[in-house]
């Protein structure tokens, strides 16, 4: 079981990049456009929200806290939010939005990462919990707020190119 747990703390984050990459490599050109700009907009909002959160709350890791060994190496840092799954959920979202299907797949194992952070024990639930949160929140405010008319600028660019 701790050989199980440690790959998914440590390596699980790799395949669901490397999964998200091969998505995008098989989408058409003008839906890659999309999730490039799409991606651009969300990932540094959600690398900047999980800054402040960790800036606002120091959470120290469960390691330090009870003094045990974790099952993997990591600096007694702070654990607020997970960066591991903030950016496997982070991935799976941004794949979420172009394909349902796949996207909750790799959410799902977005959260098996986080899940096996807290079982390797160098983070705490509240940290796991908070990174799948901001992923979601930021995905969802910027598709109901400013995603259709972003996709709108975009379909008239494309229409603009053809009559050139």
């Amino acid at each position: 079981m701790n050989f199980i747990a440690i790959f998914a703390a440590q390596y699980l984050i790799f395949i669901i990049i490397i999964l998200g990459i091969a998505f995008f490599l098989h989408r058409p050109n003008p839906e890659k456009k999309e999730i490039i700009i799409f991606s651009l907009i969300i990932l540094p909002i959600i690398f900047i929200i999980s800054q402040i959160c960790g800036a606002l709350y120091f959470n120290p890791r469960p390691f330090i806290n009870n003094q045990f060994i974790a099952l993997i190496p990591h600096k007694p840092n702070n654990g607020f939010p997970s960066d591991h799954t903030l950016l496997s959920s982070a991935v799976a979202m941004v794949i979420w939005q172009f394909n349902k299907k796949i996207g909750y797949f790799l959410f799902v194992l977005a959260l098996l990462v986080g899940l096996a952070r807290v079982y390797v024990g160098v983070h705490h639930y509240i940290d796991i919990f908070t990174s799948l949160v901001i992923s979601v929140v930021v995905v969802v405010i910027i598709k109901k707020s400013i995603w259709s008319k972003i996709k709108t600028h975009l379909t008239r660019n494309k229409i603009l190119d053809t009559i050139k």
